[in-house]
């Protein structure tokens, strides 16, 4: 794909992306003046208003699950997770915005989430792997979905601390001779970024 091409793709899935989550009946036409191109340009990307969506949504997806290397690559294995786990609650909460537009697609026939699961494991299993913990990826993965549906914001960040206090204390049980050196890492991690 031509770099123009490219550009083109990811600009219409950002302007799309603000246009489902806050404009339920937002058109193809609207998204494309948006994002400064030609319907016909939008339409070569994405044949349907669902590929659209589920390319938004599938976006969503791997730059969270993108994101678990690279934060290990920047901090300290405790605060990539603790990113980590802010940045899943951005996206959850996007994935919640887009629950109307989702369920068109599945009613096209269409499965959005084919992948999701696999992809999740893959990207919290790396993010536990230098603690050393044997919390169960997709254990994680619950707790975090449940905090995700919380509506006080204040109470799920407190939610977020005692899961990664659990894993913490899961981890050191299993590697005493390891305790205290990841709560080092997270002091001298770079700071957290915003989540995306």
């Amino acid at each position: 794909m031509r770099a123009d091409a490219v550009r083109n793709r990811g600009l219409l899935i950002e302007v799309a992306l603000d246009a489902f989550t806050h404009q339920k009946d937002v058109t193809l036409g609207a998204i494309a003046k948006k994002a400064g191109v030609g319907i016909g340009t939008l339409y070569r990307h994405f044949p349907t208003r669902e590929a659209l969506i589920e390319a938004v949504y599938r976006t969503e997806l791997e730059k969270l699950c993108d994101a678990a290397p690279e934060l290990l690559e920047t901090h300290g294995p405790e605060a990539a997770l603790r990113e980590w786990m802010d940045r899943f609650i951005a996206y959850a909460a996007t994935k919640h915005d887009l629950k109307e537009a989702l369920q068109a697609v599945i009613a096209a026939g269409m499965n959005p989430f084919e992948h999701s699961r696999a992809k999740m494991t893959e990207a919290v299993s790396a993010l536990l792997a230098p603690l050393g913990a044997r919390t169960e990826p997709m254990d994680l993965l619950a707790l975090l979905i449940g905090v995700a549906q919380n509506g006080d914001p204040d109470q799920a960040e407190r939610m977020l601390d005692l899961i990664m206090a659990g894993v913490l204390h899961d981890a050191e049980t299993r590697n005493p001779e390891n305790a205290g050196t990841q709560h080092v890492a997270a002091r001298t991690a770079p700071p957290a970024r915003e989540p995306r």
